[in-house]
């Protein structure tokens, strides 16, 4: 019986160590998955990756592994740094499939969880940081309502040179 929150083409569930581990493994140590991430410079080892695993949830930060509806895993996407008393989040995506990228998979899972976060958590303000150059994610994420709201020069180093990112904002009015 699947579980989670679903969309028309995935659904979020928690992080389960025997079904996502070994696909954030190696997602996370391919190059061209982690060329957008803050993470991915560096090797990742089984050993932190589980650590991570068994730490990842906690009252301020709710990670989901993204599947198909069919169950396959192809990603991941979290609300992180929730401030409760403020009503505002970060938000992130990885869609680790590299064959099923531009297909609507990271729409659909972003769709899930700002409904989630906004109707369900009750957050209001929900934020994600992006690199300039990342367009699909840009879109992506204005697909949901989100809304450019300045770029920050120069504010992640990555691969040797400083990339511009973008703010990207969702009000719960919007």
């Amino acid at each position: 019986m699947p579980f989670g929150w679903e969309g028309n083409l995935v659904r979020l569930v928690p992080l389960d160590e025997g079904r996502h581990f070994d696909n954030a493994v190696l997602w996370l140590n391919d190059p061209e998955v982690t060329r957008f991430l803050l993470v991915g410079d560096m090797p990742l080892t089984k050993v932190m990756e589980r650590e991570y695993f068994q730490r990842a949830q906690t009252e301020t930060n709710i990670p989901f592994a993204i599947e198909t509806l069919e169950g396959d895993h192809i990603g991941f996407c979290g609300i992180h740094n929730i401030q409760w008393r403020h009503g505002h989040a970060s938000t992130g995506t990885l869609i680790g499939r590299r064959e099923l990228w531009g297909k609507g998979f990271g729409s659909d899972a972003v769709a899930v969880r700002t409904q989630y976060a906004l109707d369900v958590l009750g957050l209001r303000i929900l934020t994600s940081d992006v690199m300039a150059e990342n367009v699909a994610s840009i879109k992506m994420l204005e697909r949901s309502g989100y809304v450019n709201r300045g770029v920050i020069p120069a504010r992640y180093f990555k691969r040797g040179k400083y990339h511009d990112a973008v703010m990207m904002v969702r009000n719960r009015d919007a």
